[in-house]
């Protein structure tokens, strides 16, 4: 089925040749959604039209807008505001729509792989010297959604995750064991490995704030005392150990690693979230290192008397960025040319998405220039997706001082929430303790999920608890309750073996409220497609809860199984289940589940 703006424009080209005899480009022509406080479902401006008609803006929309409505079936009615010609579409045209729409399943979606575009997702990308905290939730939950996204939009994708494995944060927390951990392992501390792991790197610096004061009380300046304390001296002997593949500090690194890498496939699980591919940095920086060693040889890079190795980018506005120290140590962007290198060679992506947050702008600006500068002509199809940051009411969280907010700590707390809200509600009661608790579940990670997803990526936020698990308002569990008691009136259909074979004749039934409700849907394909190719799941997330509150202003004025009238009661269940399937697949897209009875 054409769209409507595609008829409408069609139409509007003809209506251009038969009244002035003029053809006109499809770029002349602007069709938008009528705005609410006007009659019509869609407008035609018509200023750009005046050259043609040579008429003033109303005689024009009147010209074009008779014409309209003479010869395309679709058109039912017009009026002309000034320069705006507001069509209104045909019941029968709606109708006809929503047939066309229950007989496609995952409605709006498009088959993975059928464009034959390969794109790959990069999101999460942990240190393995703490757990994930709030940060890394909307990381985590931005990358898996837009990946449904890209997927929704017909594309292949490759999710994947870059674990940053080594370095001299790493370091940090393997030498606070050593030091202060007496043998203990998250088996005899009771603790997830990632947790106890995470609590040794805010011991080091603690301790490294100890010796940093003494040096200073000593004599020495902040920035001596911060480079001559002897904990971050012997952190940095250890990289360099580790580096040399030194027996003892590889095995303590692997073994803490492994506990770090349990907690995390925790997490994930319960957050939702998977991955197709897992790279770590330990494997990627040295093909990094290599390939720097190269741009050097060839003279594309340039070495400091000091040994370290640098890229001059002042060419393209940037600065002078470093790619190798003068230990011979790698940096983050020598993994990363690394990586990028062998994601490209392993895979014939046509672009690789990076999900990580805003305060990297810099440092993926300075990647895609030096992949350009070593001769990668693949660093074109790099793109960031870069998000703003998110907060707690309280303010920001800092991992050293042990005041992140824990991913692990934050899902306890939703489903503690969403306990003590649905008790207060009633609204799960006489089902069964196991059926709460999963119910409750979906719940509390829908709350959390659809909060920071319904906020445009590029902003920050404040992640409020409380406030994302309220039954009411742009909420997910606003949402899930609707798509609940859509569920609930098909169930009774059900029991009541109401038959609802077609919906023939319904044109002449269709009410204002329930035509809002399938414009509603007919948006859906489009959105999803925005929201593929602008990577925002935020569009998807504002259209549902729009979506929610228009069937719920319908089922308030409208009956649905008390209503008298057969007719008009079978399409108003049709209607409902669309409705509640085009829920389900929107919520899915943002990885949130939806309950069958809240």
């Amino acid at each position: 089925m054409n769209s409507i703006e595609s008829i409408i424009l069609q139409g509007v080209k003809q209506a251009s040749f038969a009244l002035y005899n003029q053809d006109i480009s499809d770029s002349l022509i602007q069709i938008q959604k009528t705005r609410k406080d006007f009659t019509g479902d869609f407008t035609v401006v018509m200023f750009s039209l005046l050259k043609t008609s040579k008429k003033s803006p109303e005689q024009t929309g009147n010209d074009v807008g008779q014409y309209l409505k003479d010869n395309l079936e679709i058109v039912a009615n017009f009026n002309v505001i000034k320069g705006f010609l507001n069509i209104e579409i045909s019941a029968e045209y709606w109708v006809s729509f929503l047939k066309a729409a229950l007989e496609i399943n995952k409605f709006g979606t498009l088959a993975e792989g059928s464009s034959g575009r390969s794109i790959m997702v990069e999101y999460s990308s942990p240190n393995t010297n703490k757990p994930l905290h709030l940060g890394h939730i909307r990381n985590n939950l931005l990358g898996y959604s837009v990946a449904n996204l890209i997927k929704a939009n017909g594309h292949k994708v490759i999710k994947v995750n870059l674990v940053n494995d080594r370095g001299i944060h790493i370091c940090k927390s393997m030498l606070a064991w050593q030091k202060f951990g007496k043998g203990i392992t998250p088996e005899k501390a009771g603790e997830k490995g990632d947790h106890l792991v995470g609590d040794y790197y805010v011991k080091f610096d603690k301790e490294y704030k100890i010796q940093i004061k003494q040096l200073m009380s000593d004599g020495q300046t902040e920035d001596e005392a911060k480079k001559n304390a002897p904990l971050i001296q012997e952190a940095q002997e250890m990289l360099r150990k580790w580096e040399a593949n030194d027996k003892e500090v590889v095995a303590v690194w692997e073994m803490m690693n492994d506990w770090v890498y349990a907690g995390f496939s925790e997490t994930y699980k319960r957050l939702g979230v998977d991955f197709d591919r897992i790279y770590y940095e330990s494997q990627t920086y040295l093909l990094g290192k290599s390939i720097v060693l190269e741009g050097l040889k060839n003279g594309i890079l340039y070495q400091k008397d000091d040994g370290s190795i640098w890229a001059d980018l002042t060419s393209e506005g940037l600065d002078h960025k470093v790619l190798l120290r003068s230990d011979g140590t790698s940096v983050y962007m020598t993994q990363d040319v690394g990586t990028a290198h062998q994601r490209f060679t392993e895979y014939p992506i046509e672009q690789l998405v990076y999900v990580v947050g805003n305060e990297q702008n810099y440092h993926f600006q300075a990647l895609t220039i030096v992949l350009k500068k070593l001769g990668f002509d693949w660093a074109e199809k790099i793109k960031h997706l870069s998000y703003g940051m998110v907060e707690l009411p309280e303010g920001k969280m800092k991992s050293r001082e042990g005041t992140v907010v824990d991913a692990d700590d934050l899902m306890d707390e939703m489903l503690q929430t969403a306990r003590q809200m649905s008790d207060e509600l009633g609204k799960l009661e006489g089902i069964s303790e196991e059926e709460k608790t999963n119910i409750i579940r979906i719940i509390g990670l829908g709350a959390l999920k659809y909060f920071i997803l319904k906020v445009d990526p590029k902003k920050n936020m404040v992640f409020d608890p409380k406030e994302s698990i309220d039954f009411n308002g742009n909420t997910g569990p606003f949402i899930q309750y609707t798509y609940a008691r859509i569920r609930s009136i098909l169930r009774k259909a059900t029991e009541m073996e109401v038959s609802v074979k077609n919906i023939e004749g319904a044109e002449s039934i269709l009410s204002l409220k329930e035509k809002e409700v399938i414009k509603l849907i007919y948006d859906f394909p489009a959105l999803v497609k925005e929201a593929g190719e602008t990577l925002s799941p935020a569009l998807v997330a504002n259209y549902t809860y729009d979506l929610a509150k228009e069937f719920n202003q319908f089922y308030h004025d409208h009956s649905i199984l008390k209503e008298e009238n057969t007719e008009i009661r079978n399409f108003r269940i049709v209607l409902s289940k669309k409705v509640a399937d085009v829920l389900e697949t929107s919520m899915e897209l943002l990885g949130i589940e939806m309950p069958e009875r809240m």
